[in-house]
């Protein structure tokens, strides 16, 4: 018996190192070895300079079934039409003068109709110079009258060589196309011969988002007054300038709602004093991963709620490193099914009330499966095994992940904070760093204000053409009625 107990132990320690090894190697040789058996990726240790095209190539070949969701097959929809909103330019071609006459009687054809089909086109941004003059006026009959002019337009940076909608362009370039300021310098001086600094355009960027601020203030009380936010943190490199030569690691801390406004908040550290400052006594439920800074911290009667796509992701590492694995790949099937419930009720349109009625018929017992397979599979695993590791994980934040049967408000997952937070990894790729440990609330009121606008479908162009010219001079009492939300409830 006890040599039994021997045989087995070390059986699990030996999954467990061919694990750590496995995942060296797709470490090694990037997510497409993903797909390759743990013989085909030993053989590719014995081929020097092996590419990563290579690699890919061999993972195409399907040797592995990949335990993803199923695909859901939609109708095609057919030719795509474009916008209707978009303005159309006519372009009539006329037939050859040989079409143009009757080969049967002589007589000339008669236009009937037309063959119309669509395209879409583009014209390359064009830069102009604007010329304002304001008028001057006096009074020809007499002196004392003086001399007046037309009153100065507002804008967004005051006796700027450039106008309005060129600071909004930058601004847009950088955080919503990711395109740098030095790469946006470069453009002005190839398309425009106007050579205008890097630093220059910075200047503009951090007035606008010096500008924001106050509204992002108001957004951020507006959710704090709500009754669901989502949270998640990303790093992101800042310029201390304090000799050292080297970038500190900041954090951008996200806090949303679904189908509502974001606020970013810009934290020097990753430490609990952030979030903890941010949610103050906030009484309504916070929704996470299970990072413990996000523990201890809100009002006393503050509901917290995981996040289920981080408990799928790791079972799911379990089965990237042991695709045989029939326990992980049991219970990743089955996470996929408590999605594919809430999948339903979005399919049919579902209210909260509605939705859980079904997740109390459906999800509930599936949630009750689920424990007593974790617990079994925690349990004949080691520890520090991949699947040891999502079971411990997810067991320490069942009661978490359980609070959507409780309140109907909550989402299965975390997934759109998540998505916020991809804009600010694709920008960092570009513009590196945060300039300085002040720019660093700006930028997040960008970010905050460019974030909320793609959520809700709202021109972030024309939103900031409306509100920042002369937004340095509105009162704090109208403040409110210039959020996104508010700006884009009165459009409508």
């Amino acid at each position: 018996m006890h040599l039994q107990q021997e045989l087995a132990w070390a059986k699990l320690k030996i999954q467990v190192l061919e694990e750590r090894l496995r995942q060296e190697r797709i470490k090694k040789y990037g997510p497409g070895s993903e797909k390759l058996s743990d013989a085909q990726l030993q053989l590719l240790e014995l081929e020097p300079g092996v590419s990563h095209a290579e690699v890919e190539a061999e993972s195409a070949r399907g040797v592995l079934p990949a335990p993803e969701k199923r695909p859901h097959r939609r109708k095609h929809p057919g030719r795509q039409e474009l916008p209707a909103g978009l303005p159309r330019v006519e372009r009539v071609i006329a037939c050859t003068p040989e079409q143009c006459i009757c080969g049967a009687c002589g007589q000339s054809k008669t236009v009937i109709g037309y063959d119309v089909s669509e395209q879409l086109d583009v014209e390359p941004a064009k830069y102009f110079v604007v010329v304002t003059k304001r008028e001057k006026r006096a009074c020809q009959g007499c002196e004392e009258g003086g001399v007046v002019a037309a009153p100065v337009p507002e804008r967004i940076v005051e006796k700027s060589l450039v106008s309005d909608r060129v600071v909004i362009d930058t601004v847009v370039s950088k955080y919503c196309d990711h395109l740098p300021l030095y790469r946006q310098s470069a453009i002005l001086q190839r398309e425009a011969g106007v050579e205008i600094g890097r630093a220059t355009l910075d200047g503009w960027v951090m007035r606008v988002g010096e500008s924001l601020v106050p509204i992002v203030g108001v957004m951020r009380r507006e959710l704090l007054g709500g009754t669901y936010i989502q949270a998640d943190e990303t790093p992101v490199d800042v310029q201390l300038r304090d000799g050292r030569g080297q970038n500190h690691q900041a954090y951008l801390w996200q806090y949303s709602r679904p189908g509502g406004g974001v606020v970013f908040d810009f934290c020097l550290g990753r430490g609990r004093e952030g979030p903890k400052e941010f949610l103050g006594s906030f009484e309504g439920k916070l929704q996470t991963d299970g990072y413990a800074a996000y523990d201890r911290v809100g009002g006393p009667r503050m509901v917290h709620a995981g996040c289920w796509s981080h408990a799928r992701r790791k079972f799911f590492d379990a089965v990237k490193l042991n695709p045989q694995d029939a326990v992980a790949v049991r219970l990743v099937k089955r996470i996929d099914e408590l999605f594919g419930i809430d999948a339903l009720a979005r399919e049919e349109k579902l209210d909260h009330a509605a939705r859980h009625v079904l997740r109390l018929e459906r999800s509930q017992p599936l949630v009750a499966i689920l424990q007593s397979e974790v617990e079994a599979a925690g349990n004949s695993c080691l520890p520090s095994s991949a699947l040891g590791k999502a079971a411990s994980y997810t067991l320490s934040q069942w009661g978490k992940l359980t609070r959507f049967l409780e309140h109907a408000e909550l989402e299965l997952s975390n997934n759109l904070a998540e998505n916020s937070m991809r804009p600010v990894a694709l920008g960092r790729k570009n513009w590196i760093h945060v300039g300085s440990q002040q720019a660093g609330p700006k930028v997040a009121a960008i970010l905050s204000i460019v974030e909320t606008c793609r959520r809700m479908t709202i021109p972030v162009r024309d939103y900031l053409a409306a509100v920042l010219p002369g937004l340095a001079d509105v009162s704090i009492q109208r403040l409110g009625d210039l959020t996104p939300t508010a700006w884009a409830g009165r459009r409508q």
